[in-house]
């Protein structure tokens, strides 16, 4: 998985509108996949580190939580409905989101739509 997010690292830094959506966005954000843990460093709307974990040192400001499976369905390229979504996979009971959940309401977009940079890679699609 920490491969799909060193990816999404390279596809945000050559994509300008998502670059200027999330340009007051400098926050770590734990992604939480089958219980392995990855720390997204973002320092204004850039991806600056992909992290793995666990680690009780590394402060992060909100999780999303999810198995693998949702995941893989969330990044397909037409997602099936229920798996569209990050709020999505909540509702049917295949993610959690902890913490701040106003700071991630204020990024929702950015945040979203970097998530959903995936479906645009070749590796997630097999």
């Amino acid at each position: 998985m920490i491969k799909v997010f060193q990816n999404i690292q390279t596809q945000l830094n050559t994509t300008p509108h998502l670059l200027r959506l999330g340009r007051l966005f400098s926050e770590t954000v734990l992604i939480e996949i089958d219980g392995e843990e990855i720390y997204l460093t973002f320092e204004k709307g850039r991806l600056v580190e992909v992290t793995p974990g666990p680690s009780r040192k590394t402060p992060w400001r909100f999780a999303f939580r999810t198995d693998a499976e949702a995941l893989q369905k969330f990044w397909q390229p037409l997602p099936e409905a229920g798996f569209h979504d990050l709020f999505g996979l909540v509702k049917i009971g295949r993610g959690r989101i902890d913490g701040d959940i106003l700071c991630l309401v204020k990024n929702l977009r950015f945040f979203k739509d970097v998530m959903a940079l995936a479906r645009l890679s070749k590796e997630v699609a097999a």
